[in-house]
């Protein structure tokens, strides 16, 4: 099978390299195998603990870079071992770091993670140095935007650091991804007015619109509560169910690629970054989101969060003999 590694380019529209600019959470993630998710205040025995690279912002960041994306990081991590670690890991795969900051006071941030057997986690972030991120940090973003950047931006960081940045990119001309997660239950009109693709799971998407979103129909709904709250357009994930694109055309299910789920903590984190580097190279957004669920399922099937993410090799490996699950029907955006 023939993956979109490399999304086709809309019609007439040649493949433009740009440059990705990742807003964010970096954290340290400290993880835990258990046999299943602990009840209230149950304790429930695991195997040894773990320790990887992490963070929203900087897995989104990894997923791009790995993908072929020209990526900079902005945050600010602890003047610690586990910012040492993640400034270390970024570099490594090739990420610009000059934009992150080194906090003298607050620890780099932290998750602490459990994940039971088929992938399914629970999570808490100590978020440390990356609720410190403000106008220092947006002042340096916005000194590597042009018009063919892309920013992704998620909420691991304050929300005016948020509202700040996606401003910066406005007044740039370049494009706003917003991943809309931790879930939160409210956003500025102005915020939602200047994203141009907004991507949330059906946990989020629910918080956020106030509705149940369980199914493709109900993820198509949430997308257009989306658009009329003045977003440009909206991707919904399912999870193994696919995703749903909603924007002015209408609504299309984007298919699942089978595999077996071993952790998905970084796979919504995988599918935003390739999107992010398909809509760079010019893609339009349904071969964007293909990508996306190609990258996600392939880190769904490893281990950890930055240590997931697949390059372009890595999805072809692990996904050349699946075939996506049949999608529904296509909604009607009306």
């Amino acid at each position: 099978m023939v993956l979109p590694m490399h999304a086709e380019p809309a019609a007439g529209q040649a493949e433009v390299p740009s440059r990705i600019v990742v807003l964010g959470g970096l954290n340290a993630d400290l993880v835990v195998a258990v046999p299943r998710l602990p009840r209230p205040a149950e304790t429930i025995m695991g195997e040894r603990l773990r320790t990887f690279a992490g963070g929203k912002g900087a897995n989104q960041a990894v997923a791009a870079a790995r993908l072929g994306g020209a990526v900079s990081m902005v945050g600010r991590v602890g003047q610690d071992a586990f910012g040492d670690m993640l400034l270390e890991s970024l570099v490594g795969d090739g990420i610009d770091t000059t934009a992150i900051g080194r906090d003298a006071e607050e620890p780099t941030g932290a998750a602490l993670i459990f994940v039971e057997e088929g992938g399914q986690n629970m999570i808490a972030v100590a978020p440390g140095a990356n609720a410190k991120v403000g106008r220092q940090e947006v002042d340096r973003l916005a000194t590597l935007l042009d018009a063919a950047s892309v920013l992704l931006v998620q909420l691991e960081v304050p929300l005016m650091a948020v509202e700040a940045a996606v401003q910066a990119v406005r007044q740039a001309g370049a494009r706003v991804i917003l991943n809309a997660a931790p879930a939160i239950s409210k956003l500025p009109d102005a915020l939602l007015q200047a994203v141009d693709v907004l991507v949330v799971n059906e946990v989020e998407a629910s918080s956020l619109f106030g509705r149940p979103v369980e199914s493709q129909d109900e993820a198509a709904a949430a997308g257009r509560a989306a658009l009329e709250n003045g977003v440009g357009a909206a991707i919904v994930t399912l999870g193994a169910a696919g995703s749903v694109v909603v924007d002015r055309s209408g609504a299309s299910p984007i298919a699942a690629y089978p595999v077996v789920a071993v952790d998905a903590t970084a796979a919504g984190d995988a599918f935003v970054g390739a999107l992010g580097v398909a809509l760079g190279r010019g893609a339009d957004l349904r071969s964007a989101a293909r990508l996306g669920a190609a990258a996600g399922a392939a880190a769904a099937s490893r281990s950890g969060a930055q240590s997931s993410l697949p390059r372009h090799n890595e999805i072809e490996e692990s996904l050349e003999r699946a075939k996506p699950h049949q999608a529904g029907p296509k909604s009607d955006a009306g």
